[in-house]
């Protein structure tokens, strides 16, 4: 197929540091290369990829790589946006041949008008409890985050005895619970993390205190080449969010190590992580403590086949390929 994937311009494809739509943007740009598709990808200047390569130019504006995208449609079997809503207006009238990725909360109040007034246009989520606030909207499906398997290595037997904590520094991300785990369970924990400048305050005054506390270890943000390691020789990842995470990135290159996450079940934790078999879903503090040595017990080799089932990149790309085909037979009817 002739498949065209935007990305968003903030960041590269792959991202240097942080950047979970352009990574996932890139595992699936470079597996449909991999299947033997013909792929453009639209992304920004200093990206890398396998595929054709449209580079926006610094600092360019993403309308005018949108309309690049335009005026090249004809050439594209299906044209895959990550771009959240800034396109629907120009590509309405090509609804028929695109395909866009929600990658972020949909529970706010604001989205509900938008998508009603595209609902000719074809949506993807990233998870079922992603949707639900949006129940009305035109679903297309609901494709899960997959990694190649070498981004982060199976592990079978880790060498750090810490649990992980992994993601940002945010109220909703439930640091502070997985510090008070720690502490209420006498274990080592790590966190790497990174601050966001809307979080300083919030970091100088709940979390940086508690630094000091025995066993804490904060590494802070850790890149590509350091995550494996850092996932892979955890005991488990800690995932007390206190929000709807939609997607849930971290706990899927957790599960590629083999290594098992306790998680509130918010948002997608609850289908991400299966109880007892790839984790432990949680309520509280106390039963997160309770659940420590059961997480540390499980088969990490077994973690790794679900890995390998539910969240791979060929899985992925083949759930994509489904719905562009989807799109494709879609046309072919309403043409006859």
């Amino acid at each position: 197929m002739r498949i065209a994937q935007i990305a968003p311009l903030e960041e590269s494809v792959p991202p240097k540091l942080y950047g979970g739509t352009e990574r996932v943007v890139s595992y699936l740009t470079e597996e449909l290369v991999r299947l033997g598709h013909r792929v453009t990808l639209f992304a920004s200047g200093d990206s890398e990829t396998a595929a054709e390569l449209v580079a926006a130019a610094p600092g360019a504006p993403l309308a005018l790589m949108l309309e690049q995208v335009r005026a090249r449609a004809h050439e594209f079997d299906v044209m895959h946006f990550h771009v959240e809503h800034v396109h629907l207006p120009l590509f309405r009238p090509l609804a028929h041949k695109t395909l866009t990725t929600l990658h972020g909360r949909l529970d706010p109040p604001e989205p509900a008008p938008l998508y009603r007034e595209f609902a000719a246009m074809p949506l993807v989520s990233i998870s079922d409890s992603q949707r639900a606030p949006l129940g009305f909207a035109h679903w297309a499906g609901t494709v899960y985050h997959g990694l190649p398997s070498e981004v982060c290595p199976f592990n079978p037997a880790p060498r750090g005895d810490y649990f992980a904590f992994l993601g940002r520094v945010s109220p909703e991300s439930g640091l502070e619970r997985a510090l008070d785990i720690a502490q209420r369970a006498g274990v080592r924990l790590r966190i790497a993390a990174r601050i966001d400048a809307a979080d300083e305050a919030y970091f100088h005054e709940r979390i940086e205190p508690r630094l000091g506390e025995p066993g804490i270890d904060f590494v802070g943000e850790v890149d590509e080449t350091g995550k494996p390691a850092f996932l892979g020789n955890a005991t488990a990842l800690l995932f007390p969010i206190e929000w709807p995470e939609p997607s849930g990135l971290a706990m899927i290159e957790a599960l590629s190590c083999g290594t098992p996450v306790v998680a509130w079940p918010h948002g997608a934790a609850a289908e991400v992580v299966e109880h007892g078999l790839t984790g432990f879903h949680v309520q509280s503090v106390d039963a997160a403590v309770d659940t420590l040595e059961r997480a540390a017990r499980l088969d990490r080799s077994r973690v790794r086949r679900r890995f390998e089932e539910r969240f791979s990149a060929t899985r992925m790309a083949q759930d994509y390929l489904a719905l562009y085909r989807a799109l494709a037979r879609k046309r072919a009817l309403a043409a006859a």
